[in-house]
């Protein structure tokens, strides 16, 4: 029955699973724009610190002129790479507040943390540099930018319709660069138009942060609380209400009392079969249920392939793979790399607006890749091919200057291919695959992950780019390195991710059923098996109601 007591048919919708173009309103947009844009916290982060590190007057403060490579490149990845430190305990506190007071409250206080956190790195430089203060501050900072990876993916993946679910969820992916494109342009406009002796040529780019902060904090208070999180809260008045506003419907609506009833009898099923255990029964269901753990699987081997294949190194230390394949002078390198932000930015429209949803999360994922490989083994074997580009006072021939440019060229494939790929897929799957009571513990623990691994590769890169004899790996090593783990990551995706476009959350259950080792291969099928035969049972239940009917 619905609201005020008329009877509900759910059979129909249930079966032709479609959905009315209500559901595309204004609301849902809404909601999809003002938690997407969360992404832009690590574009924004990851798209200044090299800039920041590169300016005069920053380098000066902090005494990191006086040190010799080796040092500065162990400083440089330092404070790169605090803010995934951070970024680990923020990770793990997502899934204690988005739980316990919402994914609203805990939106409005990570943005809290995060200028807290950007204040205090600002100031490190007033009065004397104190590079203490500077690892205090990206670390608080660190502590709420990782929630956005788990809060904004979820609250997005529980409110969209299964339709446009992967183009919603997308535009976290997106904003990354969004973030990332107005980090480049801001350091180079400033590189340009600032003194770099002066404390504004890196105070002004950074206060982008302060910028995304405070719009996210204002309109997380023009938004509805997640209907999901409300059921399992025990709220369902508020559930259906929430939902009925999102979609667009009344609340009679068969499509709102239909997601409802899914909503509720899933949460149902994981109960029942957690018995009320408390964090064991957390524990249990995550790890000890063969269908829970190999999601977790996927979602854990996601964030070590992706994070390794080298195409994060680029965002973070854009600059300096520029200056290495020729680039020069520091206005030149802020603008390529600034390009190199707009064709990820593109990449990344492209997939959510055309791919994901279209042609499929596994096929998008492999063609991103593909890029990536290509563009990796490209700039590898040039990097082989001309040895001691890295010295000072090298200078190419004519023959090496064009092929330079091709691999200036592949760096922008390489970025091309991680935004319509690997970065795309890691926060959509890490969102959608999980049943609703471990949705956010396990989307936490996976993002937790993410970032030590962002971590231990921002932390790593500037030292394997040291020459041999430096104890690193050399550039032409590294990229090797990068290629070889992105042609593992292509292979581990195709025979493990299942395909998951147009289906709820709540029936990408059916898709983890089968054996672990045809989930990946043969999951969507077997699926639209199983729902087939639940349609074809609809119908004969339908079939009789209308029998009943007719002899009352």
């Amino acid at each position: 029955m619905g609201a005020g007591g008329k009877p509900v048919n759910i059979f129909t919708f249930k079966k032709n699973g479609s959905e009315p173009p209500e559901v595309l309103n204004w609301k849902l947009w809404f909601a999809v724009l003002s938690f997407g844009i969360m992404g832009a916290a690590r574009g924004i982060d990851e798209g200044l610190i090299s800039g920041t590190f590169a300016t005069k007057h920053f380098q000066h403060s902090l005494g990191l002129n006086k040190l010799d490579t080796v040092d500065l490149a162990q400083v440089k990845a330092n404070v790169s790479a605090m803010v995934q430190i951070g970024s680990v305990g923020g990770a793990l506190l997502a899934f204690v507040l988005a739980d316990r007071i919402g994914r609203l409250w805990a939106t409005r206080q990570l943005c809290l943390v995060w200028m807290l956190g950007i204040v205090i790195f600002m100031t490190s430089t007033v009065g004397g540099g104190r590079l203490g203060q500077v690892y205090a501050g990206r670390f608080i900072a660190g502590l709420g930018i990782g929630q956005t990876t788990v809060i904004a993916p979820v609250y997005i993946s529980e409110i969209a319709p299964k339709s446009v679910r992967g183009l919603c969820t997308c535009v976290f992916s997106g904003s990354v660069y969004i973030g990332i494109m107005l980090a480049y342009f801001a350091s180079w406009g400033s590189s340009l138009h600032i003194s770099k002796t002066s404390p504004t040529s890196w105070e002004v780019p950074t206060s982008i942060h302060l910028m995304f902060a405070g719009l996210i904090f204002v309109l997380s208070f023009f938004n509805y609380e997640s209907p999901r999180y409300l059921i399992k809260a025990g709220k369902r008045e508020n559930a259906v209400a929430n939902l009925a506003r999102v979609r667009g419907l009344p609340i009679e609506h068969e499509l709102v009392q239909s997601e409802i009833a899914d909503i509720e009898n899933q949460l149902h099923e994981e109960q029942e079969a957690t018995m009320g255990q408390g964090a064991m029964g957390y524990i249990k269901e995550m790890f000890f249920m063969p269908n829970n753990a190999y999601r977790l699987y996927i979602g854990l081997g996601s964030q070590v392939l992706s994070q390794w294949s080298g195409a994060q190194s680029m965002t973070v230390y854009a600059p300096d793979f520029f200056a290495l394949l020729g680039t020069k002078g520091q206005n030149e390198k802020l603008f390529a790399t600034a390009i190199f932000g707009v064709v990820k930015f593109v990449a990344a429209i492209a997939c959510a607006l055309f791919l994901v949803d279209w042609i499929g999360r596994k096929r998008s994922l492999s063609i991103g890749i593909a890029c990536q490989a290509i563009s990796m083994a490209y700039v590898a074997a040039f990097l082989t091919a001309v040895p001691g580009i890295e010295e000072k006072g090298f200078e190419f021939s004519k023959s090496q200057k064009a092929a330079s440019t091709v691999a200036l060229v592949m760096i922008y494939l390489s970025g091309f291919g991680w935004a319509m790929g690997w970065n795309s897929m890691q926060y959509l799957l890490n969102a959608e695959i999980y049943p609703l009571r471990i949705r956010a513990i396990s989307s936490s623990l996976v993002m937790c992950f993410h970032f030590v691994n962002q971590y231990g590769n921002s932390r790593a890169v500037p030292l394997m780019l040291l020459d041999h004899k430096e104890g690193g790996l050399g550039p032409a090593g590294t990229f090797w390195l990068f290629t070889a783990i992105t042609c593992i990551g292509g292979a581990w995706a195709w025979f493990t991710i299942p395909e998951t476009s147009g289906r709820s959350l709540e029936s990408i259950d059916k898709l983890f059923e089968l054996p672990w080792y045809k989930i990946g291969r043969f999951g969507a099928k077997e699926a639209e098996i199983s729902d087939q035969f639940e349609a074809d049972k609809i119908d004969e239940k339908k079939a009789n109601v209308q029998i009943i009917e007719r002899a009352v």
